[in-house]
């Protein structure tokens, strides 16, 4: 049965949708690509999956979690679940680009197609898509906003390319 529901943090109210055992989306408000079946509401504190999820990411938020156990299932296509694939085997705090992602894909041309599956992760944080940057090592496009992802790489403690802030969470 697919349902959802909505996991406060402290970078908002995190869109939660399971499908069974397992998490399939975990979306920022204003994600560029929401779902379109989130099935019915549940309360998330008396749902077990959901409930897992809000503790872990309220952990790794304030600091006390560093990886995520949390059930997870994703329905992309071969290359891009190779890509999410990728994006698990990055260490907290670590960063790669979308080029280097594309090398280990054999094909350094493949960036821009490597850079559309990052764009397209359907569970947000515990998919860390947040860790990929530019060539420059400069924050580029996150579905959850740059402010977002660098408050994350910062809390990782990775070295973030100074920039503008436009605001603070």
């Amino acid at each position: 049965m697919t349902r959802h529901a909505t996991l406060p943090t402290s970078l908002g109210g995190l869109l939660a949708v399971g499908e069974g055992p397992a998490l399939v989306g975990l979306y920022f408000p204003g994600h560029w690509y929401p779902p379109s079946d989130v099935g019915v509401e549940v309360d998330a504190r008396t749902d077990p999956l959901f409930a897992l999820a809000a503790a872990q990411l309220g952990e790794y938020l304030d600091g006390r979690r560093t990886g995520f156990d949390v059930p997870v299932a994703t329905s992309g296509d071969p290359f891009q679940e190779r890509v999410w694939r990728m994006l698990r085997d990055l260490r907290h705090g670590e960063t790669t680009t979308y080029g280097a992602l594309a090398e280990r894909l054999g094909d350094r041309g493949l960036a821009r197609r490597v850079g559309q599956a990052v764009g397209r992760n359907p569970v947000s944080i515990l998919i860390p898509c947040h860790r990929v940057v530019g060539a420059s090592g400069s924050l580029t496009g996150y579905a959850g906003g740059l402010e977002r992802k660098r408050f994350l790489l910062e809390l990782e403690g990775a070295e973030v390319v100074s920039q503008p802030r436009l605001f603070s969470i």
